[in-house]
């Protein structure tokens, strides 16, 4: 029986193969946290809407896809549009309106999305709600603007971002939370804005990365194991066969 493997070749292969098997394990360590997050995400969807009041004095990630329930105005004057395609790849634009509470706080409300054509208020008319009125929809930290975000177009009041922040300002409000709630699926009067656009996917390929990261680690451990017992460095024969090359 032979086992002597070059030792520069073989602490470098350990090094690699031990960083390998570190990025499989890191990797199923993030899959059993989007579990854990994705299992969340559909309690919070599936759970009796709550009140603002409890819903505000939750954390951020206890928040995140609640269900709420409001009470109060819309604001339909100040109506602000965010660009996005619809499923067909045309545009479609996301109603956003200010919501005055009952009790004094201003919230921002993804009503949902109207076609191009539908823009304007005034050929939706039946869905522009005014007096008192209840909202059950959904807590979320909208996207703000990356990098490469084109500037709002504030004469026609229309952002390719739910940049809460800037919209708010464009009408001076102040907002009870940075949050917005998306408005559920209930149907609005004339079927505009049409609501229910929340999105509730995670993309998930820890599982398969962890896979890669192992498989390479075994074969990187294939590799080192055939070209040793190539080189005569390793085997299993009695007397172990010729003197091999000098160590690398």
């Amino acid at each position: 029986m032979t086992f002597r493997p070059y030792p520069g070749l073989t602490i470098a292969c350990a090094i690699a193969f031990a960083l390998l098997c570190g990025l499989g394990v890191w990797q199923l360590e993030r899959l059993q946290w989007k579990l854990a997050l994705i299992a969340r995400v559909n309690g919070h969807m599936t759970a009796q809407p709550v009140a603002l009041d409890r819903v505000m004095a939750m954390t951020p990630d206890e928040a995140q896809y609640r269900r709420v329930t409001l009470q109060g105005r819309f604001d339909n004057a100040h109506e602000a549009y965010v660009f996005a395609t619809g499923k067909d790849g045309d545009p479609v634009y996301h109603v956003l309106t200010p919501f005055r509470t009952d009790d004094g706080r201003w919230l921002m409300v993804d009503r949902g999305i109207v076609p191009k054509d539908r823009l304007d208020p005034a050929t939706r008319a039946a869905g522009q709600i005014a007096g008192e009125t209840s909202v059950t929809g959904v807590w979320r930290q909208p996207d703000g603007p990356g990098l490469f975000t084109p500037a709002p177009d504030l004469k026609n009041r229309i952002w390719y971002a739910r940049d809460l922040k800037s919209i708010a300002a464009a009408d001076h409000l102040t907002l009870a939370a940075p949050e917005l709630v998306e408005a559920g699926p209930a149907p609005n009067p004339g079927g505009l804005p049409l609501g229910g656009q929340t999105v509730v996917t995670f993309r998930n390929q820890h599982l398969s990365y962890a896979v890669t990261w192992f498989g390479l680690a075994a074969g990187l451990l294939g590799v080192w194991l055939a070209y040793h017992l190539s080189r005569g460095r390793i085997s299993l024969k009695q007397g172990g066969g010729p003197r091999p090359p000098a160590a690398l």
